[in-house]
């Protein structure tokens, strides 16, 4: 991906709290054909044997699933906010444009999990994303028949992350008051513009 030295977290902590935050991940791969495949699935954390992990769950019998079956290499992709930058904020103003956004690319190896696992992986997903114990949409408040059936179509797998590499383009190569005027501009803008705009503000702090 692409790789600047200034437009990188200030440390590792940074770049998975981002990871966190945006748990909503394309994972891509490679099919037994070569043609590449992706889908876009949440995702948890783990730490184990010293090493980071990613859990989820897939749909069986899908391109992607049958990718991953015979090729268990695979990049998880995080994305977070992004937008255009025009040029009209710069002096001179007849400059390349350009577009500021923060991704994380994660290399790994995926491995798929058994049905015990896959329980508990739809148990964890389902409380960290309800975040309340006591949600009627728990697992634990499922019907049995239901749940049984709803797992023989899934299946649960976890990636042992490899490598980390990441890119927050934020316009972190203008000077303070350029920077500004891109604040400035993006406030007046579309939600993607001021998501873009809060997070240039918050690295002024």
């Amino acid at each position: 991906m692409y790789n600047i030295p200034y437009f990188k977290a200030n440390n590792d902590a940074e770049v998975l709290a981002f990871m966190k935050a945006h748990p909503f991940i394309t994972l891509c791969g490679v099919a037994e054909n070569g043609s590449p495949v992706a889908t876009h699935i949440p995702v948890l954390f783990a730490e184990k044997e010293g090493k980071l992990w990613l859990r989820a769950h897939i749909m069986r019998k899908q391109d992607h699933t049958v990718a991953f079956e015979k090729n268990n290499q695979v990049l998880a992709i995080f994305q977070g906010p992004h937008t255009y930058i025009s040029a009209q904020n710069y002096s001179p103003q007849n400059v390349a444009s350009t577009w500021n956004y923060k991704a994380v690319h994660v290399k790994g190896i995926l491995h798929f999990l058994n049905e015990e696992d896959l329980l508990q992986v739809l148990q964890d997903l389902t409380t960290h994303f309800e975040n309340n114990h006591d949600s009627p949409a728990s697992v634990k408040y499922m019907d049995s028949n239901y749940l049984t059936s709803m797992m023989k179509a899934i299946v649960a797998f976890e990636v042992e992350i490899l490598d980390i590499q990441h890119v927050f383009k934020m316009s972190q190569n203008k000077d303070e008051e350029t920077q500004k005027r891109i604040i400035d501009s993006l406030e007046k803008g579309n939600d993607d513009d001021k998501a873009v705009a809060a997070v240039m503000k918050a690295n002024h702090l």
